[in-house]
């Protein structure tokens, strides 16, 4: 898989996301930049090409794309992959009052996934998983569609008979696409289906986001490799007795 996000989106709590992105609006000039502009307050933004929420989902270090038209604010930039959804910048949380916020990031380099939405500025749900790192953060209960991977119907079966059993019961961009249909109605990877949303017809605005306090783009770039470099062997779990996740040990 080579599926990569990084977006954000609020939308009004009674109306879902992928009904909204269903028929998309034009985003509106002065309303997005407005929305770029208090969602990066300090940074130096400018305009850039625009691109699409199919293409742009996660886009390279310093731009960010983004549309604003009634209903919906989404935002895409690398900026929001967090290990922990939960420690998303207050103020991206705080804009959620009244509203419904959204967060999803996945990187298929590490086959990481997180997620995380907000309802009124609460946190309901929050989930970030690697087979490197384990489980990072799993807060508040599992949605539905998220039950046939945590019941072990969707385990990764080895390529050869002697491999190493994988060390989740699921592979996290598995869930991730699904994740992604749930919130924003469609995937990046996986099969379309009758209802999905044409992600290549929602139009955002393109801007460059610069950080002035913020590390360079190599200096990012060595920082990830590095991050790489020291996750070492992956973790193996497995079901426990009582149903919970427990690490395999070689004892």
């Amino acid at each position: 898989m080579g599926a990569k996000t990084g977006v954000i989106a609020y939308s009004p709590s009674g109306s879902p996301l992928p009904h909204l992105l269903r028929t998309p609006r034009k985003p509106g000039e002065a309303a997005t930049t407005a929305l770029i502009e208090r969602s990066f307050p300090g940074w130096h933004v400018t305009p850039a090409e625009p691109g699409t929420l199919l293409d742009d989902i996660r886009p390279p270090a310093n731009l960010a794309y983004a549309t604003s038209f009634p209903g919906v604010e989404l935002i895409c930039c690398d900026h929001f992959m967090i290990d922990h959804p939960s420690q998303l910048p207050a103020h991206l949380v705080e804009a959620g009052k009244g509203r419904r916020l959204v967060l999803h990031a996945m990187h298929s380099v590490v086959d990481w996934l997180a997620f995380a939405v907000w309802e009124d500025g609460l946190l309901v749900r929050s989930l970030s998983l690697s087979p490197g790192n384990g489980i990072i953060e799993n807060l508040g209960e599992p949605y539905p569609f998220e039950q046939p991977y945590w019941n072990g119907e969707h385990p990764v079966l080895p390529d050869e008979e002697d491999e190493e059993p994988y060390p989740l019961p699921f592979h996290p961009l598995e869930l991730g696409e699904d994740a992604l249909r749930e919130m924003l109605g469609f995937t990046v990877e996986g099969s379309i289906e009758p209802g999905d949303v044409d992600a290549e017809a929602v139009e955002l605005l393109g801007f460059t986001a610069i950080d002035p306090g913020g590390p360079t783009p190599e200096e990012r770039r060595a920082e990830f490799e590095a991050i790489v470099a020291r996750m070492g062997e992956p973790r193996r779990l497995t079901y426990g007795p009582d149903g919970s996740l427990q690490e395999i040990t070689t004892d």
